[in-house]
């Protein structure tokens, strides 16, 4: 297996284990290569592809904010008396995972909680993360390099710190949109669409489309605790075949509906689907949908993501102590949602065989 369920007394170090994003104008097509590894994507159209990345000069906000949030983890760690080492790797491009486990294994680390930097089941969000870890682990094996054991953090789409302070950031959005646009304004909540039979295949056996019911009952509980009644479940970021399905409703295409058949001239965006403000937050809300909603006359008032705030690292480490303990779902550990938290590590017990097994779409 690629991920083990045992809850040791305590790990070696922690692993940030994330999506990667490039640095620069040169590195936008390897980096997208590497997305798109097995695809047979030509350069041209990987360049075409990369227009957003070069819109900004090549550069992902996505590792200068996880390194923000590993400085933020590291200091919560310090003010609980604990020198665990925090480790930074990434799927896609520099620092490669592969890279980063070289480096633990030549530091003598053996025992690893991974954090993976999303809250959700599901293929893309959860599972690929998994595969990654057993990459890993067969280039250690390939390099002649111990193993390391890799405990991987769980979901955590409905923990209460997630939620407050997702909820926070909604009201404070909410409170810039003037008192006499009020009644005009409506509010989404947005995450990365997926190909219709990514979410079928669920997660555990019998719990199909877990990630949209997750983002749904996530949006749920972040508009409850933000006291807004009346919000939408919206997606975007979808890429690839045209002719594929992908989970709808477009935040894009439903702005436009909304604008133009109920009359509204502001909308609430709450990036729910992700921890950070990178690139498919700045290009895609804050670039696409606000060029969209300029031209129809509706402004955008986009809630802040949460990942850099002090209160997330605190998060982190409460889930990691959460894994050493063993307190799964319990006393101030306990999820809010009623939709299943999985992760391979929930009461100690693996994920079903063949959970969110299924291969990308192309």
């Amino acid at each position: 297996m690629s991920v083990t369920t045992t809850t040791p007394a305590e790990f070696d170090a922690l692993l940030v284990l994330s999506f990667g994003g490039p640095e620069g104008n040169e590195e936008v097509v390897p980096f997208l290569e590497n997305v798109t590894r097995g695809r047979g994507i030509p350069r041209e159209r990987l360049a075409q592809v990369g227009k957003h990345y070069f819109h900004f000069d090549g550069v992902s906000p996505l590792n200068r904010l996880n390194r923000e949030m590993i400085a933020n983890i590291e200091k919560e760690l310090g003010s609980r008396g604990r020198s665990l080492p925090v480790y930074f790797g990434n799927r896609n491009w520099h620092p490669f995972a592969t890279d980063t486990a070289e480096r633990m294994a030549r530091d003598g680390v053996r025992n690893v909680a991974v954090f993976a930097t999303s809250a959700w089941g599901g293929y893309s969000a959860c599972r690929q993360y998994d595969e990654d870890i057993e990459r890993v682990r067969q280039h250690l094996a390939e390099k002649g390099l111990p193993d390391i054991t890799f405990t991987k953090i769980r979901q955590f789409y409905d923990h209460p710190q997630f939620v407050s302070d997702l909820a926070k950031s909604v009201q404070r959005a909410v409170e810039q949109v003037p008192d006499a646009e009020r009644d005009a304004t409506a509010v989404l909540f947005s995450a990365h669409s997926v190909p219709n039979a990514h979410d079928d295949a669920g997660g555990a056996a019998g719990d199909k489309n877990l990630y949209s019911r997750q983002v749904a009952e996530a949006s749920r509980l972040v508009a409850e605790a933000a006291g807004v009644s009346d919000y939408s479940v919206v997606w975007q970021s979808r890429s690839g075949n045209p002719r594929t399905p992908w989970l709808e409703p477009d935040v894009v295409d439903y702005t436009t509906e909304i604008a133009t058949t109920e009359g509204v001239t502001s909308v609430v965006v709450c990036p729910i689907g992700f921890i950070a403000d990178h690139m498919e937050v700045i290009w895609d809300l804050d670039t696409e949908l606000v060029d969209a909603a300029t031209k129809l006359g509706v402004r955008v008032f986009r809630a802040d993501t949460v990942g850099t705030q002090a209160s997330f690292a605190h998060m982190v480490v409460d889930l990691l102590e959460e894994l050493e303990s063993g307190a799964f779902g319990r006393g101030e550990y306990a999820s809010l949602g009623q939709v299943t938290v999985q992760g391979c590590t929930q009461d100690g017990e693996p994920c079903a065989v063949g959970c969110c097994e299924i291969k990308p779409a192309s």
